[in-house]
């Protein structure tokens, strides 16, 4: 996903609060909020910064090259 600065973000689809899938939340100041119950994951680390999901999304490693985004589902990033 594309935040509002322009970064590239791959993060992991489901809530870890409700099993929910995190592709209708809302992107807004570098978090990703689910839409069911209002948590919000940092898109850069995957942490949760609000309750209440306390533990974070897998968060991938993401390349770009020209128009090309590249996601590396098989590798998580260290954060």
């Amino acid at each position: 996903m594309l935040d509002g600065a322009g970064q590239v973000h791959a993060i992991g689809d489901t809530c870890t609060h409700g099993d929910i899938s995190l592709a209708e939340g809302f992107v807004e100041d570098g978090t990703l909020e689910c839409w069911a119950h209002g948590s919000k994951f940092s898109l850069e680390t995957g942490k949760p910064l609000t309750l209440p999901a306390y533990e974070p999304v897998p968060v991938f490693v993401v390349e770009t090259s020209d128009d090309d985004v590249f996601v590396d589902t098989d590798q998580t990033k260290d954060v």
